[in-house]
């Protein structure tokens, strides 16, 4: 008997699958401690949140999406059928990954931004996610649920409506902006890693952000750091060799706060 999946629902379901599988996966590398960002020490005493509470945060989180997604997909839905993203030219499937990019990045950086500015806001929202002081992957989606439906379960709709993409490419473009915000969160520094190589926005980067030193710096999340560069909220940052083994990302020698 032959099960039919309909896009929608891998549209769905499919980046919470990716997001458990690959965090999981840093899970595991975490024990490498050469190539963390904080030790694991660090990570034990100076997040003021447990990873239990903090699962449960990313589920509830990962549910309300979910709920968003169905209902965006059934609203914007057709009779024609779901097209096969191999009828689609290079072409269009790159613009329409461009286009959703820079819808998401935008938004997310100037809301982002804007928690961080608003003591009202961040005190009582954008603070959750702050609580990760040393970042790990599946904390990744830690956040207020207020912001988690504002950054990023509006954002991806916003991206996904503007783009034009089908349900289908959806599944690749949630998957893939999943495993690039998973990557930003992971706190290690693994050689070969592509996104060190091809994003300046990346592990180290995002870092940054979540130390005291720079929380007013580094906003943009998850692909590129143009807003950052274009507004002067960057601060670039130099890696340092930890006398007990591993990498910590610290501001430039260079750079002066402006």
């Amino acid at each position: 008997m032959k099960i039919s999946v309909s896009d929608e629902l891998l549209g769905t379901v499919v980046p919470i699958l990716v997001y458990w599988v690959y965090s999981g996966i840093y899970f595991m590398l975490g024990s490498f401690d050469n190539y963390r960002l904080h030790s694991k020490k660090d990570e034990d005493t100076k997040n003021l949140v447990s990873k239990g509470t903090v699962v449960k945060g990313v589920i509830l989180q990962q549910m309300i999406q979910a709920v968003v997604a169905i209902s965006l997909f059934t609203v914007t839905g057709d009779d024609s059928g779901s097209d096969t993203v191999t009828q689609r030219s290079v072409l269009v499937l790159a613009r329409q990954f461009l286009i959703a990019m820079f819808v998401l990045d935008t938004w997310q950086y100037f809301m982002h931004r804007y928690m961080h500015h608003n003591k009202f806001l961040y005190r009582h929202i954008h603070s959750q996610h702050h609580r990760l002081v040393v970042p790990y992957a599946f904390g990744a989606l830690y956040n207020h649920p207020l912001e988690g439906l504002l950054l990023d379960t509006i954002g991806g709709a916003l991206s996904f409506l503007l783009s034009g993409m089908s349900p289908r490419v959806s599944i690749f473009f949630f998957s893939f902006a999943t495993i690039k915000t998973v990557d930003d969160h992971c706190g290690l520094w693994l050689p070969g890693n592509l996104f060190h190589v091809l994003f300046r926005n990346n592990t180290a980067y995002h870092d940054v952000h979540h130390q005291l030193y720079g929380t007013k710096y580094n906003f943009s999340q998850p692909f590129f750091d143009i807003w950052d560069r274009i507004l002067g909220t960057h601060m670039p940052y130099a890696l340092e060799k930890r006398l007990d083994g591993g990498f910590e990302a610290r501001p430039a020698k260079d750079y002066k706060e402006e």
